[in-house]
This record gives structure tokens, C-alpha cells and sequence, in this order.
């Protein structure tokens, strides 16, 4: 098996799309951190703790979720697949810059370590894929499909997408209490466990509609 690319971090197109979001996180990660709440709170994550880390991971996987969404809406005419496409980016691109918020107002660098190292997963490295990532060769199955064939494939690779976000959501639950990141990971979990019940029944209709 060959050595998978290095997954893409957040570049400067995309710190800019998401600045805005940023910013107002990084506030409200401030005021709920700050000296005002100090008896309340856990003290602010460090560079290797699973707050930090499930923040750098997610809005990775959450930009490529981004990607993948608008490459099928522009490759179908589905009305109810564009406005899936539609509401994922949205609400994943937000999420996004709340994460880059965190890492801002927690003044930690937006890269750190490899994937999932948070997560207990030794012998990652930088390019390893995450849980639920698609490949490279997977993009771009996605990138040359069109129509139904496009769908099929998109239902299939963001099934498989959200399901590593539930496993990465329901494991920074089981090692943090900050409640900003608890009621994060609680939103992913309820939400994308929702577009896969979603997601399933749209696969399984154009798996039944198209079969011989």
C-alpha cells in the first residue's frame, strides 16, 4: 500500500473565506475563558491537548466536507442534493471558522501534530488520512463524475465523511470539559448522524431507481 498524500491545511484563500466566523468564535471562546470565569472553566487547552487537537483536525475534515459538497452541487441537477450540498457548506464553513477561532483566543498555532495523535492513535504521521477523509484518487472520482453517478458517489464518500466526524466528536467528549468544545461536539454529533440517516435513504433510492 502506498503512502497517502499529505492532507491539505487551511491555506490563505480559505483563512480568508472564514475569517469573519473566526473572529466572532474567537470572542466567544475568549469571554468564556477568560479571567472573568476562571473558577468555572477548565484552564485554556495547550498545544497537545485533545481540545487543541480535535480543533485542528476537525477543520480540516470539515474544509474537505466543504469541497466535496460544492463539487457535487455543481455536478447535479437534484434539487434536494444541491440543497443538502448547499446546507452542508454552509454549516460546515462556519463551524470551520469557530474552530479557527478556538485555536486563535487559546493562543495556540493552527498547525500542531500529526492526525488523531489526540485521539491516541500512535504512529500517525503527517500524511495519514484522519477518520472518514476521502483520498486523493477518491477527489477525483468525485471531480469526473457527473449527474446520478456524481450523487452516488457523493452520498457514499460523505456517509463514510460523517461518520469519522461522529468518531472524532465522540471521542474529544470522552476527554474534555470545556463547555464550548463539549457543546460543539454534542451539535456535530446530532446533526451529522441526521444527514446520514438522510444521506442513506438518497443512496439507497438511486441505487434502486438505477439498478438493471
Amino acid at each position: 500500500m502506498g503512502t497517502a498524500a499529505p492532507e491539505p491545511r487551511p491555506g490563505r484563500g480559505t483563512i480568508l473565506a472564514i475569517a469573519l466566523a473566526a473572529v466572532v468564535a474567537a470572542g466567544a471562546a475568549a469571554s468564556a475563558c477568560g479571567p472573568g470565569r476562571a473558577t468555572e472553566v477548565p484552564a485554556l487547552p495547550g498545544p497537545t491537548s485533545a481540545e487543541a487537537g480535535f480543533a485542528r483536525d476537525m477543520q480540516v475534515h470539515h474544509l474537505q466536507g466543504v469541497d466535496m459538497a460544492m463539487l457535487v452541487r455543481d455536478r447535479s441537477s437534484d434539487p434536494d442534493i444541491r440543497g443538502l450540498a448547499y446546507d452542508m457548506a454552509t454549516t460546515q464553513m462556519h463551524q470551520a471558522g469557530q474552530l479557527y477561532g478556538w485555536l486563535a483566543a487559546w493562543g495556540l498555532h493552527q498547525l500542531g501534530e500529526p492526525p488523531m495523535t489526540w485521539m491516541g492513535h500512535a504512529g500517525h504521521d503527517m500524511g495519514a488520512l484522519m477518520a472518514g477523509m476521502a483520498t486523493p484518487e477518491q477527489m477525483a472520482e468525485l471531480s469526473a463524475a457527473s449527474g446520478v453517478e456524481a450523487e452516488r458517489v457523493f452520498l457514499r464518500l460523505m456517509i463514510t465523511h460523517h461518520q469519522g466526524a461522529l468518531e472524532m466528536s465522540e471521542a474529544v467528549l470522552a476527554r474534555s470539559a470545556l463547555p464550548v468544545v463539549v457543546a460543539f461536539a454534542r451539535a456535530v454529533l446530532l446533526s451529522q448522524q441526521s444527514e446520514i440517516d438522510l444521506m442513506t435513504r438518497l443512496l439507497e433510492e438511486r441505487v434502486e431507481e438505477h439498478s438493471p
